[in-house]
């Protein structure tokens, strides 16, 4: 069988998890890691084996040591001085690679730009140099309000060139999250856009910024991009990042060094279910796991065009984006719309024009994809695709086929990821030319971490039961509240378990090994005194022929759920849906859960990571208010689902 025959049959049953498949023989060949002892020699010289990741960085001042106790909290790397905008760019030039094309964006309209390694290290001097003469400093967080253009991943590094932290606030937020996190973050300093376009319409941003500063106690130095227009109109409010750029142009700003314990962004938590959480990272540690994890897990290399699908605003798109590629001196590609977003709703066309050869997105992306309907794949050539990936949710085994069949050609190996901001980087995958892949199961550990899947008590289960995944031993890209809990709970070099991060996802681990992803611990239903995760409902319900997704959430002040179902457009036989779901759940979960009420949506509410909006549902099958919708990616479809929902009660 070729490489690329995209009539590979592989077909996706009901029972598609418990299938396995082995990388191809031509992944294994080239790939970055493939050494199936992996895994054992991370075991074997733990936790020195971090020294793997903290080598491919350069340090303007040598660790000392890989993980150690100080001022109590675990550090990674102690010792060691670096500047990550220097591992991002400048070394990449020196080392000859100058005119090696390092961020590719396209606009929602269609506008290129492409900058070189040596484009883009005299661009972020001229903004750190525009910075800088601002008053920012070693140590002040900039809060940066823009959508996915370049001016985003220029002032990041410009910010991290200065020793200054960065704090990036996804563009759609309202005002008062604006305001809320930059209250929080005592940012003084804004770097925001005029606009953006969205689904092809513009949407102003300015205003949004305007009424956050008017909110905050503090002045706000202002920057304003120009997105919607080339000379937006700044009055005494704003700055011109443009005209600060130029006049800045052609200035030397050295890279300051930063201990590599010292903070390089904070980031907030989706605030979709409650108050938003800053989430910090160290310099060394978050970079050097950056760099590994996307080195291993993504099999980035240099001479790839690697397309990471999230918005930089989440951390997906802050370590596989921006940080995890450009330290590997590849060409990342950034596109101002999703990839769902795309002409006809796919990203086939970026990916035929743009030859990419890793490309990493969310299985709800992934689900809507499907939903539309996927064009006859002669169209389009799909060939340069060697890696595809998914983050942010569980991947059931039905969408885990489709996507590599309409995107892989049926052989690009798939690599099921789960993480959070907290963690900073992958935590669970398999390795793509060391582990067979199993659809719907994210895989083990990777190498140097300890997972297990505990109960309410923090014991460990059997294996096949449900409980919270736990991370047992310390890894570099841990946020510094982690850092800070380790060292309380007795973890260190020498007793690395004495501690373990409890998650708050319900996972279950297989006798392989392999862990399988079910959803938050809030996000469950209770039957017969046990606990199952609404992931696990889901999964069974997308299995169906013809659904693409499907949202399990409890009808308040009743022991009944309901099941909001979306389909793939050519279905027909919607009427049949409900008993379909119902027999189904009872057959493959427990009668005890059959659901109460289905209602068949066009599309589910997300929020602009990719995730499905569960808590707006519960209040719309409540009949009650829902409150701001500013967090949702596909706001236009609120009024809609509840309009369906109340004609069938």
């Amino acid at each position: 069988m070729s490489r690329r025959d995209p009539e590979v049959d592989n077909p996706a049953a009901s029972d598609a998890s418990k299938d396995r498949y082995a990388p191809p023989d031509w992944f294994v060949e080239t790939a970055n890691v493939s050494d199936p002892e992996v895994r054992q020699r991370f075991e074997d010289d733990w936790p020195a084996c971090w020294a793997a990741a903290g080598d491919m960085l350069e340090w303007e001042r040598p660790y000392e040591t890989v993980l150690s106790t100080t001022d109590d909290r675990l550090t990674w790397f102690r010792g060691g001085r670096l500047n990550p905008s220097y591992n991002c760019v400048d070394r990449h030039v020196e080392a000859g690679r100058k005119n090696a094309v390092a961020l590719r964006w396209i606009g929602a309209s269609g506008e290129r730009e492409s900058l070189t390694y040596l484009d883009l290290q005299h661009e972020v001097q001229a903004v750190a140099a525009g910075l800088r003469s601002l008053g920012v400093g070693q140590g002040d967080v900039v809060t940066l309000f823009m959508p996915n253009v370049p001016e985003l991943p220029v002032t990041m590094l410009a910010c991290a060139r200065l020793g200054a932290l960065h704090n990036v606030v996804y563009a759609g937020f309202s005002a008062g999250e604006l305001t809320e996190r930059m209250a929080s973050a005592s940012s003084e300093f804004l770097v925001t856009c005029d606009g953006y376009y969205r689904r092809g319409s513009a949407v102003g941003q300015r205003n949004t910024a305007d009424s956050a500063r008017l909110d905050l106690d503090a002045d706000v130095t202002g920057v304003l991009v120009g997105r919607l227009e080339d000379d937006p109109h700044l009055g005494r409010d704003y700055h011109g990042y443009g005209a600060l750029r130029d006049e800045f142009a052609g200035t030397t700003v050295d890279p300051v060094a930063r201990d590599a314990v010292d903070p390089l962004f904070v980031l907030y938590t989706s605030g979709t279910t409650g108050e938003p959480d800053q989430v910090t990272h160290a310099t060394g540690g978050y970079l050097s796991y950056a760099a590994w994890t996307a080195m291993a897990v993504l099999d980035i290399r240099p001479e790839d065009t690697y397309w990471c699908a999230a918005d930089i605003g989440w951390i997906t798109g802050h370590t596989y984006g921006v940080y995890g590629p450009l330290a590997l001196g590849t060409t990342t590609l950034l596109h101002e719309s999703p990839a769902d977003h795309q002409a006809g709703g796919h990203p086939w066309n970026s990916i035929e024009r743009e030859s990419v050869d890793v490309f990493y997105t969310s299985p709800t992306a992934v689900r809507s994809m499907r939903q539309r309907g996927a064009p006859p794949c002669e169209e389009h050539d799909r060939s340069s695709i060697r890696l595809l990936g998914t983050v942010g949710e569980p991947i059931d085994p039905t969408t885990w086929h489709w996507y590599r069949e309409h995107l892989g050609g049926g052989e690009a190996p798939v690599v099921d990821t789960w993480w959070q901001t907290e963690t900073g980087g992958i935590v669970v995958a398999t390795l793509p030319a060391v582990d067979s892949m199993e659809p719907g199961s994210a895989g083990p550990g990777v190498p140097g971490l300890s997972i297990e899947v505990v109960d309410g008590g923090g014991d460990p289960v059997d294996d096949g039961q449900e409980g919270t995944l736990a991370v047992r031993r310390p890894w570099p890209g841990m946020c510094r509240r982690l850092t800070a809990e380790a060292a309380e709970g007795g973890a260190g070099a020498e007793t690395p378990e004495a501690w373990q991060y409890v998650t708050g996802d319900r996972a279950v681990r297989g006798e392989d090994g392999y862990v399988t992803l079910l959803g938050r611990d809030a996000d469950t239903i209770e039957m017969d005194e046990a606990v199952v995760g609404t992931a696990t409902v889901e999964r069974v319900i997308s299995s169906l022929d013809g659904v693409t997704e499907a949202a399990v959430v409890p009808i308040p002040g009743t022991d009944e759920v309901a099941v909001y179902v979306s389909c793939e457009r050519s279905r027909t036989d919607r009427e049949t849906l409900a008993e379909r779901v119902r027999e189904r759940v009872a057959q493959e979960v427990s009668p005890a859960v059959r659901p109460d009420r289905i209602v068949v949506v066009p599309e589910l509410p997300k929020t602009h990571s990719g995730k499905v909006m569960r808590r707006l549902l519960t209040d719309v099958v409540a009949n009650r208010g829902y409150g701001d919708t500013s967090a949702l990616r596909n706001p236009e479809v609120v009024g809609e689902i509840e309009t369906v929902t109340r004609e069938q009660e």
